[in-house]
């Protein structure tokens, strides 16, 4: 069932915390929830919010935060306010695998015991991404190399998200979750939804008896999570989003769970602003390659609008909106309204349709 609710901020004092730029508190969400933000260094996001479910022998989180010192004793402390220990952690449920929602799942199982979900498809990247990284830094700089990065930025941007490796405690799950899987959460009726995009194997957790969805990155209130095209992503990443969107619209849903900002209502009314944000998107990539036909990707990448101008976002970030700005493209090109040719770099020129 779908509805028809307007988009409203329901995580208020998430909300208000978040416009002081400081941590908002743990909240208990009644019902045996608890939300436990946990600090994020080097981020704009600032934190990312554990979801803490009781359960009938001890207590489930979805997602885990980052892995330093700073997160892992909020996380434990969040759990105090709970009323429970890390030893009481049954399963870390892991909407994907970016550092800042892995990066403590070995520290938590190494603890407590906890068994760790994934979805196959991200626990399948999870070595070349985190342990024997050479042949994924071959692929990268061919990568960039198609997208027409230049060759003295090319070093640095093939390696730039190495730096929050650090914050990363490497464990392979021990349950792999396929969509509309039900982990073992005693208590809860808990759904695992595959909604690839932001990374392959992206889960969201829905609650139907309750009503809530646990929507990890896949659905923000304020920010649309970035959707890149690189060597461990999909075919066409965007394009699974937004199947991805449409599908959790369907769900029927009081409350939206993120792991970032603050909770709201109206999922189906924040799905349509995401579309129409990507529609605009197509819009602005569309008119800039006619204007300079024969493009890269790259050149692409530098003219489009982003939250700061172009010499002001750092190499990895460059990275993120290049990628952002290819997988647009290709969406484009499967359209028939772009195409492409040669290699080293691929140039782009639209089509007349």
């Amino acid at each position: 069932m779908t509805t028809t609710e307007p988009f409203v901020i329901s995580g208020t004092v998430q909300k208000q915390a978040w416009e002081d730029g400081i941590m908002p508190p743990v909240e208990n969400l009644g019902g045996g929830l608890w939300s436990i933000p946990v600090p994020m260094p080097q981020s704009s996001l600032r934190y990312v919010i554990v979801y803490a479910l009781e359960l009938t022998d001890g207590v489930a989180i979805i997602d885990a935060g980052w892995d330093t010192d700073a997160a892992w004793a909020a996380l434990n402390a969040g759990l105090g306010t709970a009323g429970y220990q890390m030893a009481d952690v049954k399963a870390a449920l892991i909407t994907h695998i970016h550092p800042d929602h892995y990066g403590l799942a070995g520290r938590v199982r190494e603890a407590s015991g906890a068994w760790i979900a994934l979805h196959p498809a991200d626990a399948a990247a999870l070595s070349q991404r985190y342990v024997d990284m050479d042949d994924l830094f071959v692929k990268m700089r061919a990568h960039l190399a198609d997208c027409g990065v230049p060759p003295e930025t090319t070093d640095d941007m093939r390696g730039a998200s190495m730096g929050v490796r650090p914050f990363v405690s490497f464990a392979e799950p021990d349950v792999l979750l396929e969509d509309g899987d039900s982990p073992d959460t005693p208590g809860w009726d808990l759904r695992a939804i595959w909604t690839p995009g932001h990374s392959p194997g992206h889960l969201c957790f829905y609650a139907p008896e309750r009503k809530l969805l646990m929507s990890g990155d896949h659905v923000l209130p304020r920010i649309t999570p970035n959707i890149s095209f690189h060597p461990q992503q999909s075919a066409s990443p965007l394009a699974d989003f937004i199947e991805s969107l449409a599908k959790v619209a369907l769900l029927e849903t009081d409350e939206v769970l993120p792991a970032h900002e603050y909770r709201f209502r109206g999922l189906a009314a924040r799905v349509t602003q995401l579309r129409d944000h990507h529609e605009e998107r197509f819009g602005e990539i569309l008119a800039t390659v006619s204007a300079r036909p024969g493009c890269t990707a790259w050149e692409v990448a530098t003219t489009l609008t982003w939250s700061r101008p172009w010499d002001q976002i750092e190499s990895w970030m460059r990275r993120a909106a290049l990628g952002e700005t290819l997988a647009h493209m290709m969406v484009l090109e499967t359209r028939g309204q772009l195409r492409r040719e040669g290699r080293s770099p691929e140039r782009w020129e639209t089509t007349g349709r």
